[in-house]
């Protein structure tokens, strides 16, 4: 059985910005890359004898999603910038509707941009390393 369904909440710990929780929006969709060694896929990476020629490397993890973005009071855009001009890493954790934690240790990547008629902005938290579940 597979469950599907909202990602909740994320929540980072910074040692310098402090911590925090960003809350995802209802029935959007959620992107987990849980990073580590990857394989490339090119059909082509075969010898002289058809034997495959396998190129692995490291990638970054990732979580993407929307977040609810209260500019007046709680200003997600800006906590989500502080942490992004912070040299140092936060550590982060994700909580999925089904009850899964995951946890990693990055900062937000990307353009930061709200979007003021749905009061939401996307959310791009990716690191070295490999996403765990808790």
């Amino acid at each position: 059985m597979a469950i599907g369904g909202d990602l909740i909440e994320a929540t980072y710990n910074n040692p310098v910005v402090g911590s925090g929780v960003f809350y995802f929006k209802g029935s959007e969709d959620g992107t987990f890359n849980l990073g580590g060694l990857t394989t490339q896929d090119d059909s082509a990476m075969v010898d002289g004898a058809g034997k495959a020629i396998y190129v692995m490397n490291q990638k970054m993890w990732s979580v993407e999603g929307v977040i609810s973005w209260d500019m007046i009071t709680n200003n997600e855009l800006l906590k989500l910038q502080a942490l992004s001009a912070e040299p140092s890493e936060s550590d982060w954790t994700f909580s999925h509707v089904g009850g899964t934690i995951w946890s990693g240790k990055g900062k937000p990547v990307g353009d930061l941009a709200g979007n003021t008629g749905q009061a939401t902005t996307p959310l791009k938290i990716a690191g070295g390393g490999k996403l765990s579940k808790i």
